[in-house]
């Protein structure tokens, strides 16, 4: 089976298990935060903003991280970078009850986030084989839906049997754990970015400083902005579905296992929706599957529209995310396909942003209309999927590449002149 030849190649399993660890806290702090502020008094509102300086933080951090990592390899920006985001969590799990001290903890904690995820991403074309790369980005996408199973219930079962705060303790040793386990391994030692395709820079030699080093970045290839800006509408409704099931459970009582279980039911079904992607050989372009993907998802987020009763919600719960990990799959295989060389951590470190960013102002959204009403929280969910998925059916023929030029060349001084090398087929 497909799955099984990827986690038979070396030291997959120890790259895997060691990001999972690492990025589990990921999978905590939505609710960690939730639980903690609540329980020291905080409002709706005060969570939302909590959850989206973690966010904003983090959209910040991802490519600047991932950047760094380009240029000075991994283990160093991962290690000096997991010890700053533990410092935001015991700095959260200290004082919950200060506004003040909770947004900038939460803030530390998501500016220094270790870019787990693009390095795991970066390193999937050096441990297995090219026609077992797709396989792996599923498997990928697959295993970080655990996340979001087992954190938000982790976190639960804290809560229930002690103090909402411990949570973000762990969270700082998950985060020390996992990012030792992934930077002291052998190909994230060896690993080093792929050379930058050869362009003229400001003095006019062929791969000099002023291409290698190109203010932008991945940033110029046209297809992957497009890209970005969609995944932007995914973490809205992302965030705006997290603020939403807070809510909800807090006013239905009787659902079992409270926000915890709403999360983990959309995770779950985003693990085996991940799965079954994975399981099948496309034979549609990277393109079409991605913004095909992108509709399903927003059909998924509609049930959520009708607010049910515990047992309805805990279905649409699972519905609605049924369709974000096999997205985030063709999406990791798309950008794969539309960075510009040398730059694949950074491109996906700006998935990561983007979609942090989204989700930090869904929280918001929904966290400022949820105390009137849970179906307009909702509709700010189920918002954000719908102009994304509209966004990458309208600009589908930009998003198929001719080849590793398809970014904006560097003029005279560092500036992009035009997009070229783009595909116009549909």
């Amino acid at each position: 089976m497909g799955y099984l030849s990827v986690l038979r190649a070396p030291l997959v399993t120890r790259l895997l298990a060691g990001t999972l660890t690492g990025r589990l806290p990921a999978g905590m702090t939505v609710v960690a935060i939730a639980l903690a502020l609540r329980a020291a008094g905080a409002g709706y509102a005060q969570i939302g903003l909590t959850t989206a300086c973690y966010a904003i933080a983090a959209a910040i951090g991802g490519p600047v991280l991932g950047r760094a990592v380009d240029r000075l390899g991994q283990p160093r920006v991962l290690l000096s970078s997991a010890v700053v985001a533990a410092c935001g969590y015991v700095l959260l799990a200290l004082a919950p009850g200060s506004a003040a001290l909770a947004m900038a903890g939460a803030a530390l904690a998501g500016l220094a986030m270790p870019p787990l995820e693009p390095c795991l991403r970066a390193l999937w074309p050096d441990i297995v084989d090219e026609d077992q790369l797709e396989t792996a980005y599923a498997l990928d996408s697959a295993s970080q839906q655990l996340l979001y199973v087992a954190g938000p219930l982790l976190v639960a079962g804290i809560a229930a049997f002690g103090p909402a705060r411990a949570a973000l303790w762990l969270a700082a040793g998950l985060g020390l754990a996992g990012t030792l386990i992934v930077a002291t391994s052998g190909p994230a030692r060896a690993w080093r970015p792929a050379e930058r395709a050869a362009h003229s820079s400001a003095d006019g030699t062929p791969g000099g400083e002023g291409s290698r080093h190109h203010w932008l970045g991945p940033l110029r290839s046209r297809g992957l902005v497009l890209l970005l800006l969609a995944f932007a509408g995914t973490g809205w409704s992302v965030g705006g579905q997290n603020i939403l099931f807070v809510a909800y459970a807090q006013e239905h009582h009787g659902l079992p296992g409270g926000t915890g279980l709403l999360l983990a039911l959309a995770a779950f079904a985003g693990l085996l929706g991940a799965l079954a992607y994975g399981a099948v050989r496309w034979k549609w372009p990277t393109s079409t599957r991605t913004w095909a993907l992108a509709a399903g998802m927003a059909v998924c987020y509609l049930p959520l529209l009708t607010v049910p009763g515990p047992l309805g919600m805990s279905l649409a719960a699972a519905l609605s995310g049924l369709g974000l990990a096999p997205l985030l799959a063709a999406a990791f295989v798309l950008i794969a396909e539309l960075a510009p060389a040398g730059t694949t951590t950074e491109a996906f470190a700006w998935l990561v942003t983007v979609f942090a960013t989204g989700n930090a102002l869904g929280s918001a959204a929904s966290g400022t209309v949820v105390g009137g009403s849970l179906r307009a929280a909702a509709l700010v969910a189920c918002a954000g999927i719908t102009a994304g998925a509209v966004l990458l059916l309208l600009c589908r023929r930009w998003l198929r590449p001719a080849g590793p030029a398809a970014m904006v060349e560097p003029v005279g001084d560092g500036y992009p002149t035009e997009l070229s090398a783009v595909s116009v087929h549909s």
